[in-house]
């Protein structure tokens, strides 16, 4: 191993551990500590490098994934899941199962927008820094194609592709020539961050839906879900009549 202080090699193999990684001999610890080093410890030695490798490896890693698990799909369909795969929201959502934010040497304060491209990047810093240990993906695919699986899953059954705000837009523009509007505010009592920001939305006088989350936007996006699996439901049963 590097020498690294004896704290910081813990903390690594602590990450690895989570990661099934028990295998350590294929290891670059001096690259897995860079990955987790934030240009504010040091402008010149940090994971940006390392995090634009990443970015390469994770298209690949879930293009072959997407390709496995769906091998009829058109490459239209290919695209549009991947990019919300290695966008830097899913991106961020698979470093919080990791806690990757613990083993991330950074100074300041980041939160909403902020902290999840702050976790994205790191978590592209890691997959360039496993890259390149061994120039391939064998320390890769072993942990995170389950995670992209799980996620491609729940993309396709997802008609909105996540992006429900869109998909409102769509919807009210087609049914009805308008377009919703959306109120936000800051929650006065909010205990958790997810619920920092309170939103509604709405077509015309009608209420559609609400939401909290950690950002203005994470809120527009939570009343817009709402809003629209309840337009969902209501054309379902219309259907079934």
């Amino acid at each position: 191993m590097t020498s690294l202080p004896s704290q910081r090699q813990k903390s690594l193999q602590r990450l690895l551990g989570q990661m099934d990684l028990d295998d350590h001999s294929q290891i670059r610890w001096d690259l897995l500590d860079l990955a987790l080093t934030h240009p504010s410890i040091s402008p010149e030695e940090n994971y940006e490098q390392l995090e634009f490798i990443g970015d390469a490896v994770v298209r690949l890693a879930a293009s072959e994934v997407l390709y496995a698990q769906y091998p009829d799909e058109p490459v239209g369909e290919f695209a549009a899941i991947r990019s919300i795969l290695v966008s830097d929201r899913t991106l961020a959502e698979f470093a919080h199962i990791y806690n990757l934010k613990k083993y991330l040497l950074f100074h300041g304060h980041y939160q909403g927008a902020g902290e999840v491209s702050l976790l994205a990047d790191a978590f592209e810093a890691v997959l360039g820094a496993l890259f390149l240990a061994t120039n391939d993906l064998s320390l890769v695919h072993s942990w995170l194609d389950q995670h992209l699986r799980k996620k491609a899953a729940e993309i396709k059954l997802d008609p909105a592709r996540e992006n429900y705000k869109d998909a409102l837009q769509v919807w009210t523009q087609s049914e009805h020539q308008q377009l919703p509007t959306y109120q936000v505010q800051e929650n006065p009592d909010f205990q958790d961050e997810e619920e920092r920001f309170l939103a509604t939305v709405s077509l015309g006088k009608t209420l559609l839906g609400k939401g909290k989350g950690r950002s203005k936007k994470a809120a527009h996006q939570a009343a817009a879900r709402e809003a629209y699996e309840a337009i969902a439901i209501d054309e379902s049963d219309d259907a079934k009549r």
